[in-house]
């Protein structure tokens, strides 16, 4: 049965059920109806019986009140060399080229071609180098440059590669008994989320070097990889002057370029955020309703173990990750690298 057909059968169902009943509002209230609309039904029946109960299809649009062509594609291409301009200026620069058009306009156009905010210009412009290698123009490199900033504020974080990008964060884990206040440093590589952590009595710029020296760095340079640039927030254990602060003068030493996350914008390190939100409730919260720990080598020997399998055996559903464990698309990264290193040479 269409779906025209069970319409039609609900709407005779109505009038027959008004007649075997004698009752009209007992038969739309039984029918979810209202009394207006039974007489509509009723009065249509008699005028053109039970075919004009089938519901009127809207009128066509009037395609002459569309915008003209030439003017739409002018438009759309002005989104893409001008991805900074809103739709009163759009306005405006077509009207000096002799085509006019309302910003209201303007912005029906951009709806039909998904260009609806300013936001979405310099995405399609991302397509169009892609697609045709075009040289970008002052302005598109501004609109550009504006996107990824953006980008890396609300979270989306460009990486290419493991040791691309690297993300290090401290956590706060609790206090026990005996060993005082407890806290985690910990590093996340943004394009495989293979991650290390190690506990610590406090949190100084010390603990933070000491994460990558006894464990990041080496387990890189046994890969055959390194690590370029390094994302943390502004904490005092990892801001500071170069040869004030352990933890900046030991990435200087090894070549590690440092970015901070923005101020107050505690999502733009979200990937370290979330991998705590997880060793929290899958390893913490756990272990501490199993275990009573007196000692921190004890916790950290667990940890070690969790990591193992959170890195090896955990699947993962990240943007790169969609499905394999994080060493997985740690080896299928550094096999790309490898290529990509190779094909740089060779050119």
């Amino acid at each position: 049965m269409s779906t025209v057909q069970k319409i039609i059968k609900n709407k005779v169902g109505l009038l027959n059920l008004a007649e075997e009943l004698g009752n009209v509002s007992r038969a739309c209230k039984v029918m979810g109806y209202s009394r207006d609309t039974f007489y509509r039904y009723k009065q249509a029946v008699e005028e053109g019986g039970v075919e004009a109960l089938i519901e009127k299809s809207r009128r066509k649009p009037n395609l002459r009140n569309r915008t003209a062509p030439e003017i739409e594609q002018a438009i759309v291409a002005l989104a893409i060399d001008e991805p900074a301009l809103g739709q009163v200026r759009v306005s405006n620069e077509l009207r000096k080229r002799g085509l006019h058009i309302s910003p209201a306009g303007v912005r029906g156009v951009w709806m039909r071609h998904g260009l609806q905010t300013l936001k979405h210009h310099p995405a399609a412009l991302e397509k169009k180098v892609d697609a045709d290698g075009i040289i970008l123009t002052e302005s598109q490199v501004q609109a550009l440059e504006r996107k990824r900033h953006d980008d890396e504020s609300s979270g989306e974080i460009e990486t290419e590669h493991p040791g691309y990008l690297e993300s290090q964060d401290t956590f706060y884990v609790g206090t026990i008994k005996g060993v005082g206040r407890i806290y985690q440093q910990t590093f996340v590589d943004t394009y495989s989320k293979v991650a290390f952590a190690k506990l610590y009595t406090q949190k100084t710029a010390i603990t933070a070097a000491d994460l990558l020296n006894d464990r990041v760095l080496p387990f890189f340079e046994a890969q055959g990889g390194r690590v370029l640039r390094i994302l943390t927030d502004r904490g005092t254990e990892f801001c500071g002057r170069v040869e004030e602060l352990p933890y900046q003068l030991y990435l200087a030493i090894n070549d590690i370029d440092h970015s901070k996350t923005k101020v107050k914008s505690p999502q733009t390190n979200e990937i370290c955020e979330r991998f705590h939100k997880t060793i929290l409730q899958e390893f913490y919260q756990v272990t501490f309703r199993k275990k009573l720990y007196s000692d921190l080598a004890e916790l950290q020997r667990d940890l070690d173990t969790w990591l193992v399998r959170y890195d090896e055996e955990r699947t993962h559903q990240g943007k790169m990750c969609c499905g394999p464990t994080p060493k997985e698309t740690f080896d299928d990264g550094m096999k790309i690298w490898a290529e990509k290193a190779i094909g740089e040479v060779a050119a």
